[in-house]
């Protein structure tokens, strides 16, 4: 069975690439398919014949897309609608990942997957928009929403807290208001991959279980790094940046639980993990 990914030289991609290395597996990065092309995206998939197609491309800069709309929404909308087509016309299942960002962020509790989108940013538009385009054009899809991720090589907040931590200076300031679920794309691939070969239909969050701030997840690090550089804490207002993130990103993972599959790991031992067996990040 062949699968093919899209994206496949991200980070999330990469390491799907790794954890399916005993597969037969196509993985194309944006020098190998433009996704917002739909003739090409219909040839590739066509000459290839996945049964599964994993589609991770995606315009993911959040400030970028503020100012680039019309990018955002050609990557993200259009490509995803470009890939569903293509999928359904081969017959392929389709895996598609999207973002906490399709919600507003106001929310008193986690948000599962039945509960109301309503995007605050152009980047959560466009993943919407993405997200509709794959229920309309491919039956057979799989949308798994994630948030928070880091993973090997990345970038990622992680790693950009590791380089800082190891800079003598002052307290680093980082924002203390914005709840969320620190995920690994290890944790990801580990939940998903299992989907894959299984007729499951509809949204699921796959974030680690837990939660924690950004500060939360810093100080974190620099503990289990040993830094003595200080975290200060901060609120999001005194760091404004061009697109507004939510307050609340925090995925619960009802859907998983309905399906009665295993729990996502703890965010705290996915990052353990992730430290011990990628020292260098």
């Amino acid at each position: 069975m062949t699968i093919l990914i899209t994206g496949a030289t991200g980070m999330l991609g990469r390491c799907l690439v790794r954890h399916l290395a005993s597969r037969q597996v196509v993985a194309l990065g944006s020098r190998d398919l433009d996704v917002t092309d739909p003739r090409l995206c219909q040839q590739v998939l066509a000459v290839h014949r996945p049964r599964v197609v994993i589609h991770c491309a995606a315009m993911t800069a959040v400030d970028r897309c503020e100012g680039e709309r019309e990018s955002a929404f050609r990557v993200n909308a259009l490509g995803s609608a470009n890939i569903a087509t293509a999928s359904q016309h081969c017959g392929a299942r389709l895996v598609a990942i999207s973002t906490d960002y399709v919600f507003s962020g106001d929310l008193g509790r986690p948000y599962d997957e039945f509960d109301e989108t309503g995007p605050r940013t152009v980047y959560g538009a466009s993943k919407l928009a993405g997200e509709e385009a794959i229920r309309r054009h491919c039956p057979d899809h799989l949308i798994a929403r994630v948030a928070w991720l880091y993973g090997p090589g990345g970038p990622s907040f992680v790693h950009t807290m590791l380089r800082l931590g190891a800079q003598v200076g002052e307290p680093l300031k980082v924002v203390a208001d914005q709840l969320g679920n620190p995920t690994s794309t290890d944790a990801v691939a580990e939940a998903l991959l299992p989907l894959l070969d299984e007729p499951v239909v509809g949204t699921l969050h796959l974030t680690c279980s837990g939660e924690t701030s950004w500060h939360g997840l810093a100080s974190a690090l620099f503990t289990a790094r040993g830094f003595s550089r200080a975290v200060a804490s901060c609120s999001t207002a005194e760091f404004p940046r061009p697109a507004s993130r939510p307050a609340n990103s925090r995925l619960d993972k009802l859907g998983l639980r309905l399906l009665k599959r295993p729990a996502m790991m703890d965010w705290q031992e996915a990052l353990q993990r992730f430290l011990r067996e990628y020292p260098d990040g």
